[in-house]
């Protein structure tokens, strides 16, 4: 199963993108486990400095703006094809 998580402190673009994603996978019909971290403890972890962070299978595919649906569509087709 792909996991997408977003890492971002709950600012409204950290929403958008999480909003995005779980709009971006009803819209593909997939299965995908999707996580929003908020702690900034945790999100120090990943060595990112700017949200939000959209990640797919534990890798950064997006940082510092909003990931649009279809631009979420357009990398989770890519790791399905």
């Amino acid at each position: 199963m792909i996991e997408i998580k977003v890492l971002g402190t709950g600012c409204a673009k950290c929403k958008s993108t999480y909003n995005n994603a779980l709009e971006a996978v009803r819209q593909l019909a997939i299965e995908a486990n999707i996580v929003k971290i908020e702690d900034i403890e945790e999100i120090m972890k990943y060595n990112v400095l700017t949200t939000p962070v959209l990640m797919i299978n534990e890798e950064i595919k997006i940082k510092g703006r909003v990931a649009d649906v279809n631009e979420i569509k357009q990398l989770l087709s890519n790791i399905n094809s």
